[in-house]
């Protein structure tokens, strides 16, 4: 789903304004010898070249096209030149030029439709391919469907580093930042794990640095297995390769799919970083949540005292007279979140009897009567009294056995041998109809502001048992095309809903999923731990503006920072005595002030490297070009023996003066840019510890 790019009018537009003039400015347009369309057709120029003229030089008739295909045990780079070719006049929006270029089978059988849209204000191109059988007959075999397949050339000898992040996997190392070197004849596979987009293996984002100061960011919208090969070949051309990894399969007469997109942003400069916030920024203008037109911020959140006591979990025992109590109790407080989280277990069958745990019951997607006789509308009553919106959980495409979904619409459902949990299949446009006319219903009736959705298993085994001879990936493609299909139907009938997708913990996160959502919980890495929530955001950051995870129990210095993004959960006990009303007013506060900061410009500030440990310095910069102003956050862990490092901002201007103001000791000092970008002191006496150090340009 692409935005409209008019959302850049949000408090963040002088910002952009300044960027646009500054960096924007900085990087020329990319060159005929960066982009040469084929692996035989690179060519050195010098000549600047545009995105819309890139876009028409490349997609042309006769040319071969950036993507390719094998059809019928042919390489479509062989033959696709002499197919009919129809280029669609361009409609442009502000700086955005969309355009779709049809490729037809002589004969009229098959047809490849690429729907490509250009971003001048970004030097971004992205496509997306629909692929028809057109034929009164079966289609020959498709297989090995690159979206991307593409060779860069570059001018200069030296080294290529593929910068990527490691993928969720409920662990401490859960997007890791990474540098690999890209040797000659030896490529880079990227993937991911189970099914989902972002889980184990790789995320689908990567920026690659060249030796002449070239580069590019990519990013992958699939929210299923993808792939990307990085290569050089003996003449020092990139190679690039990218789709969806199990594709073989004969479309049948009149049958149409889709295939991943991809998008590549080009970028110029002798630091990788600077790829890297253009890519933020790109995100933020054309691949975020927008509403009435604006940017749609992701909210600080707070639940209902999350986690009851044994046997209970989740919100399993939680009840309608209890959670409007919590309400009341936030708003008694003065901390009243953006938006109220209810979690699992609202639902019929959770609480104390042997089948009540929340994830025994998916599938009962009915309020539990017993614990909400009168529905959720009361609840939301409640929260939509003291001035917040009301966000539920639901996981609709997973059914436990037993429960209403599978008793009353089996049609609806893939099972796997063994397995207790049964796929609601997305891919049945009956059932996806039926979900989304139901969830719709309970979201309209229950007075639900904003939507969860998570997903805790691997649908793959399922996937590829339902794949009927000479069909592999089609059941794959129909449930992801179901899934788009469904969420982007609950954004039209609530235009002012926000999705919040979790999958396992931040397992889903792609280029689309990205356009229609955001990860509020990034990982299901054990509760709290802050070295590891740390190290989450230190990775994350290099490609994602929005996300966000929670705060637990404490609220002291360390734990609050250790959790802080550009979205937030509160999951302390406001009834409890761990927190004090003060300390939980103060990280309400402290968290508004600060969620700004993380839409500019992010810079690492302690390396690239392995950061799990307890003996490690961790620190990084968050910046705002256009008001020249940020913070930096600093963490000291038990283990390390190092009282104070040198810390180099990023992104100060050298003949500006800074205030730099320790937000912990009080201490200000005006510091020339220049100064700073030198190096300066962050001192951290205490083990574990944090550093919080705002500065602002002064004149």
């Amino acid at each position: 789903m692409k935005s409209n790019s008019n959302a850049m009018s949000f408090l963040r537009l002088s910002d952009i304004m300044m960027k646009t003039s500054q960096a924007y400015m900085r990087i020329l347009l990319f060159l005929l010898a960066t982009l040469a369309a084929r692996p035989s057709e690179a060519v050195s120029s010098g000549r600047a070249q545009t995105v819309d003229q890139w876009v028409l030089a490349n997609f042309a008739k006769g040319k071969v096209p950036p993507f390719s295909f094998v059809y019928g045990g042919r390489d479509s780079r062989l033959f696709i030149g002499k197919w009919k070719f129809k280029a669609e006049k361009a409609v442009t929006t502000g700086p955005v030029t969309d355009y779709v270029f049809t490729y037809t089978e002589p004969g009229q059988g098959l047809v490849v439709k690429c729907n490509v849209t250009g971003f001048n204000d970004f030097q971004a191109v992205e496509w997306v391919l629909e692929i028809s059988n057109n034929a009164a007959a079966n289609a020959p075999l498709l297989e090995k469907v690159y979206v991307l397949d593409q060779s860069f050339g570059y001018a200069q000898n030296g080294k290529f580093t593929l910068h990527y992040a490691s993928a969720s996997d409920a662990k401490k190392s859960d997007f890791a930042a990474i540098d690999s070197t890209i040797h000659p004849g030896r490529n880079i596979y990227l993937t991911t794990g189970g099914g989902r987009s972002s889980d184990r293996g790789a995320m689908p984002f990567f920026n690659i640095s060249t030796p002449d100061q070239k580069g590019m960011m990519a990013a992958i919208g699939w929210t299923g297995k993808w792939f990307a090969d990085i290569n050089l070949n003996a003449s020092k051309k990139l190679l690039l390769k990218s789709g969806m990894e199990r594709m073989k399969l004969r479309l049948f007469p009149q049958e149409k799919i889709r295939t991943p997109r991809v998008s590549l942003l080009f970028w110029e400069g002798a630091d990788r970083l600077i790829g890297n916030n253009l890519f933020r920024q790109f995100m933020l203008a054309h691949h975020s949540r927008k509403i009435n037109g604006k940017f749609a911020e992701y909210p600080l959140s707070g639940g209902f005292n999350w986690g009851d006591p044994p046997p209970c979990n989740e919100y399993s025992c939680l009840t309608e007279d209890y959670a409007i109590s919590l309400v009341k109790r936030y708003k008694q407080f003065g901390i009243v979140p953006e938006v109220f989280w209810l979690d699992a277990g609202w639902y019929t069958g959770c609480g104390m009897g042997e089948n009540g745990q929340w994830w025994q019951n998916v599938g009962n997607w009915s309020v539990d009567k017993e614990r909400f006789p009168n529905g959720l509308k009361p609840v939301s009553d409640a929260v939509h009294a003291v001035g917040a919106k009301f966000m539920v959980w639901f996981e609709p495409e997973r059914v436990h056995k037993g429960t209403q979904i599978e008793k009353e619409h089996p049609e609806f459902l893939l099972s796997y041998p063994k397995k207790a949990d049964r796929l609601f299949n997305l891919g049945n446009p009956a059932a996806r109809i039926w979900m989304t006319d139901y969830i719709s219903d309970l979201i309209k009736k229950e007075g639900i502001d904003y939507y969860r959705q998570d997903f805790n298993m691997d649908p793959m085994p399922y996937w590829e048992q339902a794949d009927a001879p000479d069909r592999t990936g089609m059941t794959e493609i129909r449930h992801i095309e179901g899934l788009y299909a469904y969420w982007d139907s609950l954004l039209v009938r609530f235009p002012e809903l926000l999705i919040d997708n979790c999958a396992s913990g931040g397992r889903r996160i792609d280029l689309e999923t990205t356009s229609r959502s955001a990860p509020l919980w990034r990982t299901d890495y054990h509760y709290g731990e802050p070295n590891g929530y740390q190290s989450h955001s230190y990775g994350l950051n290099f490609f994602l503006p929005l996300h966000g995870t929670g705060v637990f129990a404490k609220t002291d210095p360390l734990t609050f920072r250790s959790s802080l993004s550009s979205a937030l959960v509160l999951n302390w006990k406001i009834t409890g005595s761990e927190v004090t009303i003060p300390e939980m007013q103060r990280s309400v506060r402290d968290f508004k002030r600060l969620r700004p900061f993380y839409y500019g410009d992010y810079y690492p500030l302690t390396g690239i490297g392995d950061n799990t440990g307890d003996d490690v310095w961790l620190a990084y910069q968050m910046h705002r070009p256009g008001s020249q102003d940020g913070i930096v956050v600093g963490f000291r862990r038990s283990g390390n023996q190092q009282e104070t490092i040198l810390v180099k901002p990023g992104g100060l201007q050298a003949d500006a003066n800074y205030e730099w103001w320790n937000e912990d000791t009080g201490e200000k000092k005006i510091i020339k840019g220049a100064d700073l970008s030198k190096g300066i002191p962050l001192q951290i006496k205490t083990r574990p510890g944090s550093a919080l150090i705002s500065y602002k340009k002064v004149d």
